[in-house]
């Protein structure tokens, strides 16, 4: 605060809407989370909100009243101390007012009337130390006050600040828009495991016994067609590829089955793009070899078809799409041009064989292009923090212009190079400027950190509706040091600058902020799936699922910016599962815990992640769908009815176990009724231990075998 004490009437006028009721401005700006409660005006909340302003790392707050008699007073700044801010209340007079509590830089305040009414809003970390972690369940209890006793103060503050519908005041149950087909769904999945376990048993059973029987057939089948000795370690590499993605991307909301579906998609896309590609050529009098053909015109079919998938995703789940963070872009995309990627080197490997007699993979990477997977995934990234962070501006969708020119340039540059041709000059210099193709998977990378980042600050902001992780925010101090140099900094920025320089200097003040969010929260959702994996594979999938879910319906209340929109599951089922997870990990009514856990996984696989799949063109070999798709054909016309037969079964194999036994298993033997008949359960095994399955089970194994000080990484 200046030298010049600020009045009472100008903290009022940023602040509030009126003596009882905060700015709805106000709240919204930075996306705070506001907490209406009734609670006496005593020692104890005094307490919290001393301590709330220590969680941000303050050293003072402001204090005044906000009734119109007292707009002329001064602002008065009270250390964190609980006797001298009582003090300063009790030398107002005996008879109770309203008065206001508010931060140097106006980003959290506490709003207590003459009432029992009090209204929190700022940071979760401020609303936390004043109301509990379960923010969703204040908020609730306070709507079902308001309505039993019909208090027009209550019920006035609960619609204001969103707590019930406005204007429905006997409407308990939010009203939303209905499911979409991908949910409609799983809800059948669902039912059919609870009404009928015994065929949903054995559908489990053969799905794993279908996946290994997939597995022995890739095994076998270069035995019959030594060219198709590729299929097995292509497929491996795009599961690493894409597990090393999902690793990294601690913020996704879309399952790892999903990624490979639509691998499964992406790979089918091939040939639709193909046979595109070549009647645009054809239209345009062109042969499919023709330069023209095999740069300009297969590459903007096929970047523009890789995207298919996002756009099928939209049709179909078109609620979902609402609840989708930014990596899920870069996911999906990754996904689609990795099942491309995989297709065409496979149907590469079988026309022109580029194989390595001693490694078997396939060799001859071009130089300058990093594979469909990076370069649909770098598109995919930036179409995510355009579509996420457009609250922070439509520049933002610059971002995907850029990156669809870059990537244009350099599949551009690599298919010239197979048709024996090259760039103009102008394309040569600005792709030049770039690395020449060098640069695009360290630019992904940088992508995936910013989404990760962003995602993580945009699900903070919907704490009023997410049900809280079991235990407090991990490494506190970290926050409090971010917050506490974000409001030190936030009232050195000038008002009075250019609003451009005003932004990004705000943006340089909120980067630690930022990061400390998405650190602190990756390490508290580690600890709680480690401490759960302790308790077996049953709370570990659980767990997985839980926090998957979780931030899912957070991005999706975030993004819909008060919007109605649809939550699955609902809010009440996930806090249902938030309790029951915090029951079984031993953290059930806890009000206040210490983690202290290290970011295990967090950086891990960065040394080798999007260097798994270079490009199969070579100057010589086919160097697009097109010309791929026409050389399979030529193949198999010369090839006899074992032949096909072998490589019909090993493009079922490898559709089957990207679509089929991916996701995080349901049901899980007991030990002990294994251990007594071991052959009663091998539906039951071979239900939980399909072939994209075993991941699970050993991080399950694991997980046993865990000291039980691990049960102590969240304390009480």
């Amino acid at each position: 605060m200046e030298e010049q004490a600020m009045l009472a009437r100008d903290l009022v006028l940023r602040v509030c809407a009126g003596a009882t009721e905060l700015d709805p401005q106000w709240i919204q700006a930075r996306g705070k989370v506001t907490t209406p409660f009734v609670v006496p005006r005593d020692r104890n909340l005094i307490r919290g909100i001393v301590e709330a302003g220590r969680a941000m790392g303050v050293d003072r707050l402001l204090v005044c009243r906000t009734r119109a008699e007292f707009s002329y007073d001064p602002v008065t700044e009270v250390p964190l101390d609980t006797d001298t801010l009582i003090d300063l209340i009790r030398g107002w007079g005996a008879k109770p007012t309203d008065f206001l509590v508010c931060l140097e830089d106006f980003s959290a305040a506490v709003l207590v009337t003459a009432d029992e009414l009090t209204v929190a809003a700022g940071p979760v970390d401020f609303i936390r130390e004043i109301v509990g972690p379960d923010i969703p369940g204040t908020r609730a209890r306070f709507a079902e006050r308001a309505l039993d006793t019909n208090r027009p103060d209550l019920v006035r503050a609960a619609q204001h600040y969103n707590c019930v519908e406005p204007g429905a005041r006997h409407a308990r149950v939010p009203r939303g828009p209905g499911p979409d087909l991908a949910e409609r769904l799983t809800r059948r999945a669902e039912r059919a495991r609870e009404r009928s376990p015994g065929p949903v048993r054995f559908l489990r059973g053969l799905r794993g016994l279908w996946g290994w029987l997939m597995i022995a057939v890739l095994l076998l089948v270069p035995l019959a067609v030594p060219v198709l000795g590729t299929a097995l370690p292509t497929l491996f590499l795009t599961y690493l590829l894409l597990f090393q993605l999902a690793l990294l991307a601690r913020s996704r909301t879309v399952s790892f089955a999903t990624l490979l579906r639509v691998t499964a998609l992406g790979a089918l896309l091939l040939w639709p793009i193909a046979l595109l590609s070549a009647l645009v050529s054809g239209v345009l009098g062109l042969e499919i070899g023709h330069v023209m053909s095999q740069t300009y015109i297969a590459v903007t079919v096929e970047e523009i078809g890789k995207l298919l998938p996002l756009l099928l995703f939209l049709l179909l789940a078109r609620r979902r799409v609402r609840r989708l963070s930014a990596v899920d872009f870069l996911l999906l995309a990754a996904a689609s041009g990795a099942g491309f990627q995989l297709a065409e080197d496979l149907l590469n490997s079988i026309a022109a064989p580029l194989v390595d007699p001693v490694t078997g993979l396939v060799s001859g990477a071009p130089e300058g292009f990093s594979g469909h997977a990076v370069a649909t995934g770098l598109i995919g990234a930036t179409l995510g923090l355009a579509v996420v962070g457009r609250r922070y501006g439509g520049w933002l969708w610059l971002l995907p212009v850029l990156a669809t020119g870059l990537v244009f340039l350099d599949h551009i540059h690599v298919n010239a190079q197979a048709a024996g041709a090259r760039l103009d000059p102008v394309s040569a210099f600005v792709h030049g400027m770039f690395g020449g193709g060098a640069l695009t998977p360290w630019l992904l990378l940088t992508a995936l950190l910013f989404a990760v980042a962003m995602d993580y600050r945009v699900i903070g902001t919907a704490a009023e509706t997410t049900p809280p992780l079991p235990g407090r925010t991990p490494l506190p101090g970290l926050r409090r040091w971010a917050h506490g140099r974000s409001v030190a900094m936030r009232v050195r920025v000038p008002a009075d600058i250019a609003p451009t320089f005003r932004r990004i200097a705000l943006s340089w003040v909120n980067l630690p902020v930022t990061l400390a969010t998405a650190l602190t929260t990756i390490v508290h959702e580690l600890a709680t799936a480690t401490m759960a994996a302790k308790q077996g594979p049953g709370a570990l999938c659980d767990a997985l699922r839980f926090l998957r879910r979780r931030r899912a319906n957070a991005m999706g209340e975030a993004r819909s910016r008060g919007r109605s929109w649809r939550r699955y599951p609902s809010q009440e089922e996930l806090a249902a599962s938030a309790d029951d997870l915090a029951r079984r990990i031993g953290l059930a009514g806890t009000s206040g815990i210490v983690v202290a856990a290290a970011t295990l996984f967090t950086l891990g696989g960065t040394a080798t992640v999007l260097g798994l799949f270079p490009g199969a063109a070579v100057e010589g070999t086919p160097a697009y769908a097109a010309r791929a798709v026409e050389q399979f054909y030529a193949w198999t016309a010369a090839s006899d009815t074992a032949t096909l037969v072998w490589t019909a079964l090993a493009g079922l194999a490898v559709l089957s176990l990207l679509t089929l036994g991916n996701g995080v298993p349901h049901a899980h033997p007991r030990t002990g009724d294994f251990l007594r008949a071991p052959t009663a359960n091998t539906g039951a095994v071979l239900g939980m231990l399909a072939p994209g399955q075993v991941g699970y089970a050993l991080l399950s194994l694991f997980g046993l075998i865990l000291p039980r000080r691990v049960n102590h990484l969240i304390r009480r």
